[in-house]
Order: structure tokens, then C-alpha cells, then sequence
């Protein structure tokens, strides 16, 4: 019987098919998916900042593109994922305040979480198959270990598979 497990805000889990992976509440935050199509390992990270080295005393790397993806991906490679064959994608990022001025261009964290996490993705050699991000709304995801889908839900919009 497969299970929906749940990764909670700054968390990340990963697992094996049959079992599949579930985050809610990705505003500015970013849900990284990343699965190896072989082995069926798959992974979800719920990253909420871009960059651990602003922060003094960080112990929750999953907080952190730059950390909680390298995590994600270290313990998939624990679990048998192979790095080759690991492929991404993404979903979050959202403007979740209307902001103008100075403050807009500094303070759009979902911006800068989505490029923080293509550019850790780039640096590991992993693929970004697919990316939902940007825009005004929150998102809640669904991680399918079998198949690689990506599932968003959004309130008033369509279901949406990448």
C-alpha cells in the first residue's frame, strides 16, 4: 500500500516507490523535486530562504537552497539514486506580496529562491526537467515515486502535472 508522506516546511524527505511525497503551503518557498527514473528514488525538499551563508548559527539546512539540496540529493545517492541519472523539478516561488519600489526588486524572496535552487541544481549536474514557479499563489505539491509526475494544486486553478 503506497504512502503520501508528508514533508513539512524547511524539511526534506526522500523514499522509493511505491511511496509518494506531499508538501503544502509553497508560497515564496520552493518544493524540488528530484527523482531517478531507474531506481524510482525520489525526493522533496520545502526550501524556504536562497542562501545558508547570510545566516549566523544555521542548523536546519533544509531551510536553504544551497543546503537542503545538497542534502536531498546526498541521501538519494545514500538510498542508490545514481547522479546521472537524477533529473529536477520545481514549484513555489510565488510573489506572495505586492511590494513597488526598491523594496519589490530586494525582497522578492520567491524569485530568488527559484534561481537559487537552478543554480545549486546546475552546479550538482542535475537536469530541470520542469518548473512552476513565479506568479501570485500558493501551490501544494505531489510527488509520484512510480512515475516522475509532479502534481501542483492551486486554489481556483487547474491541477497541473509537470
Amino acid at each position: 500500500m503506497a504512502q503520501m508522506i508528508k514533508v513539512g516546511m524547511a524539511d526534506l524527505k526522500v523514499c522509493k516507490a511505491p511511496d509518494n511525497l506531499t508538501t503544502i503551503g509553497l508560497g515564496s518557498c520552493i518544493g524540488i523535486a528530484l527523482y531517478d527514473p531507474s531506481t524510482k528514488i525520489t525526493g522533496l525538499a520545502h526550501i524556504m530562504l536562497p542562501d545558508s551563508t547570510q545566516i549566523k548559527n544555521n542548523t536546519n539546512i533544509a531551510k536553504f537552497a544551497d543546503t537542503g539540496i545538497q542534502k536531498l540529493y546526498d541521501d538519494m545517492i545514500k538510498m542508490g539514486a545514481q547522479k546521472g541519472r537524477l533529473v529536477a523539478k520545481i514549484a513555489g516561488g510565488a510573489k506572495m506580496f505586492e511590494l513597488s519600489g526598491a523594496a519589490a526588486t530586494s525582497i522578492n524572496i520567491g524569485e530568488r529562491n527559484a534561481q537559487a535552487s537552478k543554480d545549486k541544481l546546475k552546479q550538482l549536474g542535475i537536469k530541470l526537467l520542469a518548473s512552476d514557479t513565479g506568479l501570485n499563489y500558493g501551490r501544494t505539491v505531489e510527488l509520484y515515486s512510480e512515475t516522475g509526475d509532479y502534481v501542483i494544486k492551486a486554489v481556483g486553478k487547474p491541477v497541473k502535472t509537470i
